[in-house]
């Protein structure tokens, strides 16, 4: 495996996780295409180009290099328009490759439907395998939808369909997703890999707790509630703050002490409203204990996760959920909705907790068990830096790279036969 094509249509790796299309895709790409490039492989990544001052090609690292193709205007193009510049970036893509030598790419890896659907192209003009990873999958968050959302259109499930049937390889972060891809989409169980993916465990790791909290201008004596991620329906931070609402009126007294952290920005459907969270909070009179931060990366990320209590992830689906391995990797305890993937990245009642449903009540109830015992709390904390530490971003690539190589030689086998 010499090189490998990374297609991202809808979102830069180079963009900050956390607000519009940003998220838990991103961080994927970055950190697996880091660890391809040390292990000299070189990785070129597709992206569209949103601004007429990026360069063509940018480097991400030694050995990752970013190209960005023009497809439609540079700016106020959403996510639901770009099916119809998949031409244009197809074009971008494949004029890119004439450049070279045939058989320059050794596979193609596509992100997200938009990415298989040009993945599909360059599969069948380069000779090479396609390998698919959705990150997100129409058919599911249809199923699980939050109230007031948007459904995802026919035109997203007819586009996922056809990626399903023409890829070589699957990618699947947990046995449910690829139970999903098999039940819902009739994927082929001989094509579907399960991947879980990692966390960085140089970047996200214990830290001094109270150091974290002063530079947040935090005491010591704060009970600290964290929500990190996209302000969007499917993300529900609104459970968060009703949640909170729900504890301080069991015992008002904990109102001097509370703190509700939430950190991200606005997404999807929720760019309509980027001021409903804001809104909500003075419905519900808990405006004096919440804090709105935007998103944080690096260092300033792992600082909030130190800094917290317990993070919560009351997402409505989440194929996998990065921010409760990052948060537990910190050594901090996770409450998370059980969904999708939550219940793979948080062991129930030995790192965090795991709930049913999205009622405030349950999750007032959950997030209070952990907060105001101490020596559970410490408990969950200890237990959850050594789950985390089962996830690995080098492993992740290992099993990648493995599915790479399985992909070609059946690939290899199915052109000659």
């Amino acid at each position: 495996m010499k090189r490998v094509a990374v297609l991202s249509v809808h979102t830069s790796p180079l963009e900050q996780p956390g607000t519009g299309d940003a998220g838990g895709m991103n961080v994927y790409i970055v950190q697996t295409a880091t660890r391809m490039a040390q292990r000299g492989i070189e990785v070129e990544i597709f992206t569209r180009a949103t601004s007429s001052d990026l360069p063509p090609v940018a480097e991400l690292a030694p050995g990752v290099k970013v190209r960005h193709v023009v497809a439609g205007p540079f700016e106020g193009l959403g996510k639901e328009e770009l099916p119809g510049q998949l031409c244009a970036f197809a074009a971008g893509v494949l004029r890119a490759e004439a450049r070279h030598e045939p058989g320059h790419y050794d596979v193609v890896h596509s992100h997200y439907w938009l990415s298989g659907q040009v993945g599909w192209l360059a599969r069948e003009r380069w000779a090479v395998p396609l390998v698919h990873t959705a990150h997100t999958l129409a058919k599911v968050k249809n199923l699980a939808l939050a109230a007031a959302d948007t459904p995802e259109p026919r035109m997203r499930v007819i586009g996922e369909e056809q990626v399903v049937t023409e890829a070589d390889r699957l990618l699947a972060n947990t046995d449910v997703e690829a139970a999903e891809l098999i039940k819902l989409y009739d994927a082929d169980p001989d094509k579907v890999l399960v991947v879980p993916p990692g966390v960085d465990l140089e970047r996200f790791r214990p830290g001094d707790r109270e150091a974290a909290r002063s530079a947040l201008g935090l005491g010591p004596e704060s009970v600290v509630l964290a929500f990190v991620g996209r302000i969007q329906p499917l993300k529900a931070p609104d459970v968060l703050l009703r949640a909170a609402a729900e504890m301080l009126a069991r015992e008002p007294a904990l109102r001097s002490r509370l703190v509700v952290l939430i950190v991200g920005g606005p997404s999807g459907s929720g760019m309509k409203t980027p001021d409903q969270l804001v809104r909500l909070a003075a419905e519900l009179r808990i405006s004096d204990v919440v804090r709105f931060l935007p998103p944080q990366g690096g260092a300033d990320l792992a600082r909030i996760y130190r800094a917290a209590d317990v993070v919560a992830v009351p997402s409505y689906n989440e194929s996998f959920g990065l921010v409760a391995l990052e948060a537990q990797a910190c050594g901090t305890p996770v409450v998370a909705a059980s969904v999708g993937g939550l219940p793979v990245a948080v062991r129930d009642g030995v790192s965090g907790a795991l709930v049913d449903g999205h009622d405030a009540e349950p999750w007032a109830r959950a997030l209070s068990d952990v907060v105001l015992n101490p020596g559970y709390r410490e408990e969950l904390a200890g237990n959850a830096v050594g789950h985390a530490r089962r996830f690995s971003w080098d492993r992740t690539t290992d099993s990648l790279l493995a599915g790479y190589a399985e992909a070609r030689d059946v690939f290899r086998e199915e052109v000659f036969a």
